[in-house]
Order: C-alpha cells, then sequence, then structure tokens
C-alpha cells in the first residue's frame, strides 16, 4: 500500500460539498471514482476540511492508499482524467508516510472570503462571490474582527447542529481588505466549527453597513447564543485556500 497526499481545486457550485452524500454529487465521490476508475479499488479518502456545498477550494488537500508501486505523476494525472467534466483537479501528489493524515496532521487551515461591493449585477463572479449592493466599510469591518483574534468560545459563530464536541478555537488571522469593489476577508485557525467564517463574515457586514458597531460583536461573540449573531454569509464566496502541515 502507498499513501498519497494530493492538493485538490474545486468549483463547489452544483456540488453538495467535500462529504460523500447519499443522494447528491460531492467532492470526495467524484474522486473516489475516479479512482476506482483509475485503479479499480473502492476506497475512502480524507479530506483535511468538510466545506459545504456551494464552497470552493483552491489548496484543498486529501489523502489515500492504494495498493500498486504507481507514480505520483501517474496518480495525479489519472485522476484528473477520469474526473471528466466534474470542475474538480488535482493540482500536484506526493507520496507520504503512513502517519500522514490529511485531516488530522493539519496545522493551520486558511480561508478567503470574497465580497464585490457594487450596485452592478455579477456576471464572471456569478457564484464565485458574494454581491452586496450598499457600500460597505471595510475598516470598520477590519478593526471589528481583531475582537476574534485569539482563542474564544465561538459558540454564537457555529451552526446550530455543528458537532464539534467544543466551541472553544483559536483563530491567528482575520483581515479584512478592500481592492476597488472586493472586499477579501482572510481567516486562519488549527480548526473551524461549522458554518463558523460563514457567521463571522455575515456578522461583520452588519458592521460594514453601520447597523453594527464594534461593542455588538463584542457582546454577539460573550453571549455565546446563535440567535445573537449576524446572519450567515452565502456559501458561494468562500473559499479554502491551504492547509499547512509540518515538513
Amino acid at each position: 500500500m502507498t499513501r498519497y497526499k494530493v492538493t485538490i481545486e474545486y468549483d463547489g457550485r452544483g456540488l453538495a460539498g467535500w462529504q460523500r452524500q447519499k443522494d447528491q454529487p460531492s467532492v470526495q465521490q467524484h474522486i473516489e471514482e475516479a479512482i476506482y476508475k483509475f485503479c479499480g479499488q473502492e476506497i475512502r479518502i480524507q479530506g483535511a476540511g468538510r466545506t459545504d456545498a456551494g464552497v470552493h477550494a483552491l489548496g484543498q488537500v486529501a489523502s489515500f492508499e492504494i495498493t500498486g508501486d504507481y507514480s505520483t505523476e501517474t496518480v495525479m494525472n489519472a485522476i484528473n482524467f477520469h474526473l471528466g467534466e466534474a470542475a474538480i483537479s488535482l493540482l500536484d501528489c506526493t507520496v507520504v508516510d503512513e502517519e500522514f493524515n490529511a485531516r488530522f496532521s493539519a496545522k493551520s487551515r486558511h480561508y478567503l472570503y470574497r465580497i464585490i461591493n457594487r450596485h452592478a449585477p455579477l456576471t464572471v463572479d456569478q457564484g464565485l462571490a458574494w454581491r452586496v449592493k450598499r457600500n460597505l466599510n471595510s475598516d470598520a469591518m477590519h478593526d471589528a474582527a481583531q475582537l476574534l483574534i485569539g482563542k474564544h468560545d465561538f459558540t454564537s459563530f457555529r451552526a446550530v447542529a455543528c458537532q464539534a464536541k467544543s466551541p472553544i478555537r483559536t483563530l491567528s488571522r482575520l483581515d479584512v481588505s478592500r481592492f476597488k469593489n472586493e472586499i477579501q476577508i482572510r481567516v486562519s485557525a488549527m480548526s473551524f466549527l461549522h458554518n463558523q467564517v460563514r457567521a463571522m463574515v455575515g456578522t461583520l457586514s452588519l458592521v460594514g453597513l453601520g447597523q453594527w458597531s464594534k461593542d455588538d460583536l463584542a457582546a454577539a461573540l460573550a453571549a455565546k447564543d446563535r440567535q445573537k449573531a449576524g446572519p450567515n454569509a452565502p456559501a458561494h464566496g468562500l473559499y479554502l485556500t491551504d492547509v499547512d502541515y509540518d515538513n
């Protein structure tokens, strides 16, 4: 058995997220079926992040084992070939030791959220960013976002159905930057709660619109109640960009 680590890019539109579903296509299913077509082996792959339906990835990471001594180039090219029309692509492939696990070996995960702040409808970015018509104050959003840096109980920013045992997470980065009419929110942590990034972005948008103050955000965090924070931002503006590992 040889264990491989692959980096994956995908367009989340039309997919039910990363994890295999009973009745909807997922990234995991497409890749597992491509592996079966390549080498005839039914396996389950392990992803670094279970992205939701509609969420995209520029640097998702997965690991899996297959029997045989295939080169990394052969594995990557064969899986990409058998992915066919699916908007999923393996960007690289390496051999790793048997201790490596794409999920449990990860040291940090990095996400990008894209907001297009303009009144005109989206064309090129339709389904790839969240359009907010009213002007957003990105500086106010960034200033408020710094309250969320560090170790906190993020109950107010996780899905009610989140299965994580603890709501405690530690954010190492939460930056809000504007580039003309695009606002980019970059966030990093070892791990995230279900819907945490989208809940934080949706809440920060209220600050950007002037509906909430920095103190309102602090109160929402302290409340430890999902009802006290803002709405989830749409899934289609979110990207898993990178996953860090030792060495």
